[in-house]
């Protein structure tokens, strides 16, 4: 069938991927085209299978669920990447969305919510479920917004000097990716050059135990 939806479920325990699998298979106009057990598996077969949605567990072997959707939107932007877990906590639902999460799901929710979800990412809309709604009401509580990990790797390499294009070559990025990275770093730390940068990344310790010497 035509303009099917090209899902992809990374969770690494296989009873849970069979049984979303089954479900999702039951709607002509979804496909699922890959069941994978960790976050590096995604990554590495990302170019290869094309989806248009990905179903991703939070806490996975080897590369968990945060650390791959960062990745694969920095390589996949158009993807979207909805959160299936058992975590209800509003501080992992936070942390999803800062990272590109478009979704947000527990596991426990009704199987046509599922579907629902996949519809709602699809339009380009943001889909969270009843139990992670109250947990994006806005805060004002004068604190900084936290830097996702992947956000640290890369103040830690301009913090030593690299330019956005050394650095994106490091890390296998488009020099571009590093730019939005860089001011989205600014942003949340509310500092303007790469010497407030520098300066930051020494007070905190980002740079301690990395032989970087400035």
């Amino acid at each position: 069938m035509t303009n099917q939806v090209r899902v992809v479920i990374v969770d690494d325990h296989p009873m849970v991927a069979e049984g979303i699998q089954s479900i999702l298979e039951s709607y002509d106009d979804i496909s699922v085209i890959a069941t994978l057990s960790n976050g590096r598996a995604v990554i590495d077969e990302l170019d290869q299978l094309d989806p248009d949605v990905i179903l991703m567990d939070l806490n996975m072997p080897d590369i968990g669920g945060l650390t791959a959707t960062e990745i694969v939107l920095e390589r996949r932007p158009e993807t979207r990447v909805v959160i299936l877990t058992m975590h209800d906590n509003p501080e992992y639902i936070a942390s999803a969305l800062s990272h590109g999460a478009k979704g947000y799901l527990l596991k426990d929710v009704p199987t046509d919510e599922i579907k629902q979800a996949i519809d709602v990412v699809m339009k380009g809309e943001r889909y969270l479920c009843t139990g992670a709604q109250g947990s994006i009401a806005p805060k004002d509580d004068g604190r900084r917004e936290a830097l996702t990990e992947r956000e640290q790797t890369i103040l830690l390499q301009l913090a030593s000097g690299k330019s956005n294009k050394e650095v994106a070559g490091v890390l296998d990025i488009s020099v571009r990716t590093v730019e939005t990275h860089r001011k989205n770093i600014k942003r949340k730390l509310g500092i303007s050059s790469t010497a407030g940068l520098t300066r930051y990344a020494m007070e905190h310790g980002v740079l301690q135990g990395t032989g970087v010497r400035l």
